[in-house]
């Protein structure tokens, strides 16, 4: 699994970079083998300004289905990781799990019909 991680407004830290990148390995653990390519934006909208502005944009490439895209912002740049990643995960792994469920009906199907 790739993992791409860009920021805009703002420089990436190691402590930010290190975190994206353990919440990223432990969220997608479970379907690991389905996903090829995660890409992490994360942006400061308003920069110093303050408010509700840190913004992390997550897309999920998945091996033969379509892509997740989630985006959460938040006033801490931490949170709107963790909030992205919870969903994003959440996403795919449902995604994943429905496809191997029709993959398994097809199967039976097929086997039924013989």
């Amino acid at each position: 699994m790739q993992i791409d991680i860009q920021t805009r407004g703002f420089s990436l830290t190691n402590a930010l970079l290190g975190y994206s990148q353990r919440r990223v390995l432990g969220a997608m653990a479970y379907i690991s083998g389905h996903v090829n390519r995660v890409v992490i934006r994360l942006s400061d909208i308003n920069g110093p300004r303050g408010g509700a502005d840190k913004c992390c944009h997550i897309l999920v490439a998945l091996a033969g289905m379509p892509d997740v895209v989630v985006e959460d912002t938040e006033t801490d740049m931490y949170t709107a990781i963790d909030r992205a990643i919870d969903r994003a995960r959440r996403t795919a792994v449902r995604k994943v799990d429905r496809q191997q469920t029709l993959l398994k009906q097809r199967q039976t199907f097929a086997f039924d019909e013989v």
